[in-house]
């Protein structure tokens, strides 16, 4: 079953999709008051936008399910929500939700590229963690392409805690990175072909506002994250280098943060379909392994 959905971020409407894993379904009127009652507003929806086959049996809210939060890449039709990998991930058990970002889908605002926007992947995180069928201890996220920063972003801010021995805990279980960016302004030098919409939605370049680029990169995030993170890239990566992913590898390392790397060697940013999903296997096999 998967649903898009309408929260409240800021002051604005935005949309998302949850998806629930095979043989599970919720009420939808029930789904949508609890988002009314939540976010103190009627006027937000749940709409059915894809169902198995056969009728699933088995009420999610019998579950204590972990949740697994996919930040999309690119920035409004660009990189949009892909059906099929919320079809892909949902197969593993846990419960996907999937923000649109603010601009995107008929969703109010617009998109900063991990500006403002940025809650609206904390604000669905604060819904998530209150349903009854959800172990708010188990909740991560994965953030593919520029996805990356609105999740890390996340992990590094929600819930955040003095544990008063001088670090910090959080309420993100795990953090993964596929394909994502660790240095905006890097991917500013890189992609000649971004610069203008960079420049356009955080408010000019890096010479002018570097702190912006700063503020929206991951590498510069890591000291404030508290949960394991896995990074997984393409060696043959076009769209995002590789670098990025090495770049944060060694800044996990500098810092003697918990990290792993899947490191694929022959493929880039998209990969083949059974690839993909093998890849998909073995991040959920990491996500649900011991610490």
């Amino acid at each position: 079953m998967i649903y898009r959905v309408s929260y409240i971020s800021d002051t604005y409407k935005v949309k998302g999709y949850l998806a629930l894993p095979y043989g599970m379904n919720v009420d939808q009127e029930a789904l949508q008051l609890s988002l009314q009652q939540f976010y103190d507003r009627t006027d937000l929806e749940v709409e059915e936008i894809a169902c198995p086959l056969h009728h699933p049996h088995e009420d999610v809210r019998e579950q204590r399910l972990s949740v697994f939060v996919y930040c999309r890449g690119g920035i409004g039709r660009v990189g949009s929500v892909r059906a099929t990998w919320l079809e892909r991930f949902a197969q593993h058990g846990q419960l996907v939700f999937a923000p649109c970002y603010r601009g995107a889908e008929g969703g109010e605002g617009w998109d900063q590229f991990g500006g403002a926007d940025a809650q609206d992947v904390t604000s669905a995180l604060d819904w998530l963690s209150t349903l009854s069928f959800v172990d708010e201890t188990r909740i991560s996220l994965m953030g593919f392409s520029r996805g990356s920063v609105n999740a890390t972003l996340a992990a590094a801010t929600w819930q955040q805690q003095d544990t008063g021995n001088g670090e910090t805990d959080n309420g993100v279980y795990r953090l993964v990175l596929w394909g994502g960016v660790a240095d905006l302004a890097l991917t500013y030098e890189e992609r000649i072909d971004l610069r203008r919409m960079l420049k356009r939605v955080i408010g000019g370049s890096t010479g002018k506002y570097p702190e912006r680029y700063e503020a929206r990169s991951p590498v510069a995030l890591a000291p404030q994250l508290s949960c394991p993170v896995l990074i997984i890239h393409g060696e043959q990566d076009m769209q995002v280098d590789p670098g990025h992913g090495k770049l944060m590898r060694e800044r996990l390392e500098e810092l003697h943060k918990p990290f792993a790397v899947h490191w694929y060697e022959h493929y880039g940013h998209h990969m083949p379909e059974e690839v993909h999903k093998q890849a998909i296997a073995r991040m959920f096999e990491w996500l649900e392994g011991p610490a």
